[in-house]
């Protein structure tokens, strides 16, 4: 029927329509899986890519080698890793699911694309474990290498302190000493003491410093560190330290030793000084006694001049009779030399100051009874009278201030006009001064002795003989002629003595006479005749 044939031909329509949009789904479908396949493929093999070396790179226990600087880079590196692994979570899942599409789009190679995504999927559960299990090991070891080095750090402050005490402590201990007193050998011994006090809180220390080394030795050895031992903080080790203290400790009693022997030695020093000391408090004392005492023998202030000499020669026999204990004195002095004994708080006698005591009191004895002797001598002589003989001494004594046993020229001056002496303050009066000096100080040496002004006050006292002594003097200055000339007396005589003479000697008339000359005779005679001398 054609009601047949034409619904026959609307189901063919239907037909081939229906096969038509599936073939078009078909391709759509194939299309997207063939889409689905690449996208597959290429974010597999980017992950894939990205992977290599990864299980390596995690699997590696290079930081068991490393420096707790190189460390923590480490750390920073693997933070980044973990950074970039959790970056890629969301690929694996792409890829996962493109899978899934492809099984769910029936693709007709899905056991490789499964496989290949399982693959894939079961290393990054592998990258994961050992992404945690590098973490814990660098977690591990920066504890124990910042362990280690918060040892090394505790060392390096502690030892540095300590060892500077060390090198102190030994050069005080072996440190030269000069002392010379009790109170300086027994400051050193308690200052040695001091020390020795503080040695146990170094013991301490010490342990301390070492425990911290050996400490690090055994977390080293354990963990197996290569390099732990390796001290960056300071170049000190604790065999220097050991090193040191054991030198330290041994140096202490040889310490004690030394000013043990210093101190005997210093005992027996002070021993020697108070026996210097007590023999030179006695004998400086008795010298300075016997030293006034015949100061006041010299002076001739009481006793005649025979009483004088005897006394001094009472004296003379006492200071010799006192020798041995002079000479007992030089050996304890002779002692303290050979100890280096160089001062002493118990006396301010020193043996050379003795010594030249004693001298002087020999020399100043023994003048004494060479100017009494010369004294009774001159007095004997001369026809002066004993008051006359002290009064000059007397008078000499005063001005004679330090004892010396002369006078200054402005002293004797003062003396001679004590004396009654007449001294004009004209020039004239100096001239006649001079001439007086030329006498009593012929070799112009700036003093006047006192036998020299006694000569003098004798001559003058008993007015004898002075004009022949005045031409004695000028016949040797003349060589023994009987006149003598104007450049003998320049060269012989101050210049103004030498001019008052040549212009006051008249000229030489006798036999034999020069041009020039002059007749000192005449001159001495009228000169001892003139009342201003």
């Amino acid at each position: 029927m054609v009601s047949d044939i034409t619904n026959s031909w609307k189901g063919l329509e239907h037909a081939e329509k229906a096969f038509e949009e599936w073939l078009l789904a078909e391709t759509m479908r194939l299309e997207r899986l063939e889409h689905l396949a690449q996208k597959f493929k290429h974010k597999a093999d980017t992950h894939e890519d990205w992977t290599k070396g990864k299980e390596e790179m995690l699997q590696s226990q290079d930081y068991r080698n490393c420096k707790l600087n190189e460390l923590k880079a480490l750390k920073k590196k693997h933070e980044a890793f973990e950074s970039d692994l959790a970056a890629h979570q969301d690929r694996v899942e792409q890829i996962a699911a493109i899978a899934q599409e492809l099984n769910s789009l029936e693709y007709h190679d899905c056991i490789s694309v499964n496989a290949r995504c399982q693959r894939i999927c079961d290393q990054w559960d592998r990258l994961g474990a050992l992404t945690q299990h590098r973490r814990q090991g660098l977690d591990e070891a920066e504890r124990i290498l910042e362990k280690i080095d918060l040892l090394h750090l505790e060392f390096a402050k502690r030892a540095a302190p300590f060892n500077n005490w060390l090198d102190g402590a030994r050069e005080d201990l072996v440190d030269m000493f000069i002392v010379h007193t009790m109170e300086e050998i027994q400051g050193l011994i308690q200052a040695h003491d001091q020390f020795k006090a503080t040695l146990g809180e170094a013991d301490k220390e010490f342990n301390v410093i070492v425990g911290l080394v050996r400490d690090a030795e055994t977390i080293v050895k354990q963990e197996q560190v290569p390099g732990g031992l390796v001290n960056p903080y300071t170049t000190l080790t604790a065999d220097t330290i050991s090193r040191k203290w054991s030198e330290v400790r041994a140096l202490v009693p040889q310490r004690d030793q030394t000013l043990a022997n210093e101190l005997r030695k210093q005992q027996n020093n002070e021993m020697l000084r108070r026996q210097f000391a007590e023999k030179a408090n006695a004998v400086g004392p008795w010298i300075e006694r016997q030293m006034d005492a015949v100061t006041a023998i010299g002076m001739g202030i009481s006793g005649s001049l025979e009483e004088q000499l005897h006394r001094l020669k009472e004296y003379e026999q006492a200071v010799y009779a006192y020798k041995p204990s002079i000479e007992e004195l030089e050996k304890i002095h002779q002692a303290v030399q050979e100890s280096m004994i160089f001062e002493n708080r118990y006396t301010h006698y020193t043996m050379e100051t003795l010594r030249v005591g004693w001298e002087q009191l020999l020399t100043s004895i023994n003048r004494n009874i060479n100017e009494v002797e010369n004294q009774i001598l001159t007095r004997d002589s001369k026809g002066i009278t004993q008051e006359q003989l002290t009064e000059f001494r007397s008078s000499f004594n005063h001005f004679d201030k330090n004892r010396t046993g002369r006078l200054a020229p402005e002293e004797y001056k003062s003396c001679l006009v004590s004396l009654g002496y007449s001294i004009g303050k004209d020039k004239q009066g100096d001239m006649d001064f001079q001439r007086i000096l030329a006498v009593v100080d012929p070799n112009n040496s700036g003093y006047v002795q006192f036998d020299a002004f006694l000569d003098f006050m004798t001559r003058e006292s008993t007015d004898t003989d002075t004009a022949e002594q005045v031409i004695d003097s000028f016949r040797i200055l003349a060589s023994d002629k009987p006149y003598i000339l104007p450049d003998e007396l320049r060269r012989e005589l101050p210049p103004d003595q030498a001019e008052y003479c040549i212009q006051r000697m008249p000229p030489y008339k006798g036999p034999n006479a020069i041009p020039g000359a002059l007749d000192y005779m005449s001159f001495s005679t009228a000169l001892y005749g003139e009342s201003d001398l």
